[in-house]
Protein backbone atom coordinates (compact mmCIF):
# COMPACT_ATOMS: atom_id res chain seq x y z
CA UNK A 1 0.00 0.00 0.00
CA UNK A 2 0.65 3.53 -0.86
CA UNK A 3 -0.18 6.54 1.02
CA UNK A 4 -1.60 9.73 0.14
CA UNK A 5 -1.92 13.13 3.01
CA UNK A 6 -5.39 14.82 2.06
CA UNK A 7 -7.97 16.79 4.01
CA UNK A 8 -11.56 15.39 4.45
CA UNK A 9 -13.03 18.39 2.91
CA UNK A 10 -10.99 17.61 -0.44
CA UNK A 11 -11.60 13.88 -0.27
CA UNK A 12 -15.60 14.19 -0.11
CA UNK A 13 -16.00 17.34 -2.49
CA UNK A 14 -16.90 15.06 -5.51
CA UNK A 15 -17.21 11.32 -4.09
CA UNK A 16 -18.59 10.33 -7.49
CA UNK A 17 -15.28 11.28 -8.86
CA UNK A 18 -11.99 10.30 -9.68
CA UNK A 19 -9.68 11.92 -6.98
CA UNK A 20 -7.11 14.73 -8.05
CA UNK A 21 -5.12 16.85 -5.51
CA UNK A 22 -4.10 20.69 -6.92
CA UNK A 23 0.00 18.94 -7.13
CA UNK A 24 -1.16 16.77 -10.40
CA UNK A 25 -2.42 20.13 -11.99
CA UNK A 26 0.86 21.94 -10.67
CA UNK A 27 3.32 19.36 -10.93
CA UNK A 28 1.93 16.66 -12.68
CA UNK A 29 1.92 13.99 -10.21
CA UNK A 30 0.05 12.96 -6.98
CA UNK A 31 2.61 12.91 -4.10
CA UNK A 32 2.74 9.83 -2.10
CA UNK A 33 4.52 8.30 0.90
CA UNK A 34 5.76 4.71 0.94
CA UNK A 35 4.55 3.44 4.72
CA UNK A 36 2.87 4.94 7.93
CA UNK A 37 6.54 6.18 9.50
CA UNK A 38 7.12 8.20 5.84
CA UNK A 39 3.60 9.78 5.80
CA UNK A 40 3.74 10.86 9.73
CA UNK A 41 6.85 12.68 8.73
CA UNK A 42 5.41 14.31 5.95
CA UNK A 43 2.60 15.30 7.70
CA UNK A 44 4.59 16.83 10.88
CA UNK A 45 6.83 18.72 8.07
CA UNK A 46 3.75 20.05 5.78
CA UNK A 47 0.30 19.41 7.33
CA UNK A 48 0.14 20.56 10.90
CA UNK A 49 -1.74 23.45 9.91
CA UNK A 50 -3.89 22.33 7.43
CA UNK A 51 -7.42 21.43 8.32
CA UNK A 52 -8.95 18.88 10.18
CA UNK A 53 -9.34 16.09 10.13
CA UNK A 54 -6.26 14.96 8.15
CA UNK A 55 -7.12 11.25 6.17
CA UNK A 56 -4.56 9.49 4.44
CA UNK A 57 -5.63 7.18 1.36
CA UNK A 58 -4.31 3.44 1.58
CA UNK A 59 -3.90 3.22 -2.15
CA UNK A 60 -3.64 -0.79 -3.75
CA UNK A 61 -0.84 0.37 -6.39
CA UNK A 62 -2.04 -2.53 -8.24
CA UNK A 63 -5.60 -1.32 -8.59
CA UNK A 64 -4.49 2.57 -9.56
CA UNK A 65 -5.63 2.82 -13.07
CA UNK A 66 -2.73 5.52 -13.13
CA UNK A 67 1.02 5.12 -13.30
CA UNK A 68 2.90 5.27 -10.35
CA UNK A 69 6.95 5.75 -10.40
CA UNK A 70 9.39 5.72 -7.65
CA UNK A 71 11.22 8.92 -7.01
CA UNK A 72 13.34 10.70 -4.87
CA UNK A 73 12.58 13.29 -2.90
CA UNK A 74 13.68 17.04 -4.14
CA UNK A 75 15.49 18.84 -3.40
CA UNK A 76 15.71 16.51 0.00
CA UNK A 77 12.98 14.24 2.35
CA UNK A 78 11.59 16.08 5.10
CA UNK A 79 12.97 16.02 8.57
CA UNK A 80 12.74 12.33 10.02
CA UNK A 81 12.64 10.44 6.74
CA UNK A 82 16.47 9.06 5.54
CA UNK A 83 18.26 10.44 1.85
CA UNK A 84 17.55 6.96 0.46
CA UNK A 85 13.90 6.46 1.08
CA UNK A 86 11.94 7.20 -2.15
CA UNK A 87 8.46 8.31 -3.12
CA UNK A 88 5.57 7.14 -4.77
CA UNK A 89 4.10 9.48 -7.19
CA UNK A 90 0.99 8.58 -9.63
CA UNK A 91 0.97 10.52 -12.66
CA UNK A 92 -2.91 10.69 -13.13
CA UNK A 93 -5.71 10.83 -11.09
CA UNK A 94 -6.90 8.05 -8.08
CA UNK A 95 -9.84 5.77 -9.00
CA UNK A 96 -11.87 5.44 -5.82
CA UNK A 97 -11.51 1.85 -6.38
CA UNK A 98 -8.11 1.81 -5.88
CA UNK A 99 -8.39 3.10 -2.13
CA UNK A 100 -8.16 -0.01 -0.11
CA UNK A 101 -8.67 2.07 3.37
CA UNK A 102 -8.90 6.02 4.78
CA UNK A 103 -7.22 6.43 7.73
CA UNK A 104 -7.38 9.05 10.03
CA UNK A 105 -3.87 10.92 11.50
CA UNK A 106 -4.21 11.06 15.27
CA UNK A 107 -2.56 13.85 17.08
CA UNK A 108 -0.84 14.98 20.25
CA UNK A 109 -1.48 17.66 22.34
CA UNK A 110 1.52 20.04 20.72
CA UNK A 111 0.01 19.05 17.46
CA UNK A 112 2.17 16.36 16.20
CA UNK A 113 1.14 13.50 14.26
CA UNK A 114 1.63 9.89 16.13
CA UNK A 115 0.01 7.61 14.20
CA UNK A 116 -3.02 7.18 11.86
CA UNK A 117 -6.23 4.99 13.01
CA UNK A 118 -9.39 3.65 10.53
CA UNK A 119 -11.96 6.24 9.67
CA UNK A 120 -15.18 5.44 10.73
CA UNK A 121 -17.28 5.28 7.65
CA UNK A 122 -20.77 7.31 7.38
Amino acid sequence: MIHHVVTATDWNALPEEPYGPASLAQEGFVHCSPDEATTLAVVNAFYRDAPKPLLVLLLDEERLASRVEWEQAVPVPPPGVDADVVFPHVFGLINRDAVAAVMEIQWDGEGRATGMRERERG
